[in-house]
């Protein structure tokens, strides 16, 4: 049994607009339980939903963690558990959306023991539904940081 649960969610105001995520991380059977938000002037929810997931993991001071990442975002669980990241990397993610995430997501994920579970959004799971209040809390008042990746890509398109 995974001893470290990671809860995450993002959101985007407008997709893209203003964004942020949610994540609750607890260490389980340890009473350690504590919540991170971040806000971004202008972004995607997709890039929200794994920026969160990567955060979590990078935020674990101990490694291999056996982590349960519980999600809303069949985007993220998806890709990883169909193994399709794997056969993005190897392509060098031509042609695919938030390369500089997913390659960052790659660096920290094999350091631990990650198992994914996907949960219904908006649907009375309590950490998710904090998760997503944290997440547009954090898009309507924190937006202060730039998605500097993103807002060069939407520039150039």
């Amino acid at each position: 049994m995974p001893e470290i649960h990671i809860y995450t969610d993002g959101s985007a105001l407008g997709n893209p607009g203003p964004g942020g995520y949610g994540i609750i991380i607890e260490w389980v059977g340890k009473g350690y339980i504590k919540e991170f938000s971040r806000g971004f002037k202008y972004t995607t929810n997709n890039r929200m939903e794994l920026w969160a997931v990567i955060d979590a993991l990078e935020k674990l001071k101990k490694n291999p963690m056996d982590v349960l990442v519980i999600s809303d975002s069949k985007y993220v669980i998806e890709a990883v558990d169909k193994k399709w990241v794997f056969g993005w990397q190897k392509k060098n993610f031509k042609g695919k959306k938030n390369p500089d995430l997913w390659k960052r997501f790659l660096k920290i994920y094999p350091q631990h023991n990650v198992q994914f579970q996907w949960v219904k959004g908006h649907n009375d799971h309590p950490q998710n539904e904090r998760c997503d209040q944290l997440a547009v809390t954090a898009a309507k008042e924190m937006a202060i940081e730039q998605d500097t990746y993103y807002e060069q890509m939407a520039q150039k398109a």
